[in-house]
């Protein structure tokens, strides 16, 4: 009994299908993926921390995005380099690691629409209520709100692992290439309709609520702009807008796409493969999105590079 129950506690993970010839530039491509996002994400942290000029809602708020997607990335990309460079049939985890990175994966993804839907706020009373803008907007606010974001999330995915944690284990199998909810609740052979509903049900409630305040600030943004006539607030407006849909639109895509290949169960390699790409495509554009487009940012970028000159 011991032996078997050590046994069970040690998963077999399926990993990233590799074919033997392409697992170094395989390995060798993920890796320089994984090291730039790590640069820029927390390179765009040091920067807005360094500099004083930076120390504003809106740049301090993006803090959150960069530290999640840094965080997201780890969670994720280096287990995979490690098993595509392992044969298949030793790529083994422990349970208790398969549980802590499924829920450092959902958390991730929880974070980023939670930290999107503060970073709409600040757009909001930015561009529709200026004035009252540093009066809303203080440290205090900034901190509040970012906690809210992180503990929300928290709570949502520790309710979702708490209920797959529970179920006893009849397989050892993870068929997916790291460890997720669905992946733990399937070594189960008990009843996993729970799981489903509030798996399903939590998944829908922030995506929802995501879109829906990006949706509704966005609409109250344009009404504003388009009954202003100051060149200048559109001009601004546009530019942060523009930046912030543009990251919300990829998270948006890179996650429905792995929603909509679950339909069909024929492309599950393509499905998995997506969930990758999930921890990879967002963190490595949204630092580039935000770095380039935003022109203090820029600025202050090309000032430091400047300086080094």
């Amino acid at each position: 009994m011991g032996n078997e129950s050590v046994d069970m506690d040690l998963l077999q993970l399926e990993g990233l299908k590799v074919s033997p010839e392409f697992s170094v530039p395989a390995f060798v491509l993920l890796l320089l993926i994984y090291i730039f996002i790590i640069v820029s994400n927390v390179g765009l942290v040091v920067l807005i921390t360094m500099e004083r000029s930076l120390h504003q809602p809106m740049y301090l708020l993006f803090c959150n995005m960069s530290v999640n997607d840094a965080f997201g990335a780890t969670t994720v990309i280096p287990r995979v380099l490690g098993d595509v460079l392992t044969p298949m049939t030793q790529r083994y985890i422990h349970y208790y690691e398969c549980v802590i990175q499924a829920f450092c994966a959902h958390f991730h993804a929880a974070a980023s629409h939670t930290v999107l839907i503060i970073m709409a706020f600040d757009r909001y009373v930015a561009i529709c209520s200026p004035l009252r803008y540093a009066a809303i907007m203080t440290s205090r606010m900034v901190v509040a709100l970012s906690v809210t974001a992180w503990t929300v999330s928290f709570f949502l995915i520790a309710i979702l692992l708490g209920l797959s944690v529970r179920l006893s284990r009849c397989r050892r199998t993870v068929l997916n290439p790291f460890c997720d909810n669905a992946s733990l609740f399937k070594l189960s052979c008990e009843n996993v309709l729970i799981n489903h509903i509030y798996g399903l049900g939590g998944a829908m409630l922030v995506m929802a609520a995501s879109l829906c305040s990006v949706t509704l600030t966005y609409l109250k943004i344009a009404v504003v702009c388009l009954s202003s006539r100051n060149k200048s607030l559109n001009s601004k407006a546009l530019q942060t807008c523009a930046t912030h849909l543009a990251v919300y639109v990829i998270l948006l895509l890179s996650g429905n796409i792995i929603v909509i290949l679950h339909r069909f169960p024929h492309l599950s390699d393509h499905r998995k493969l997506a969930s990758i790409l999930f921890h990879v495509v967002p963190p490595s554009m949204n630092a580039v999105i935000y770095g380039l487009q935003i022109k203090a940012v820029r600025e202050q970028m090309i000032a430091i590079f400047t300086r080094k000159k």
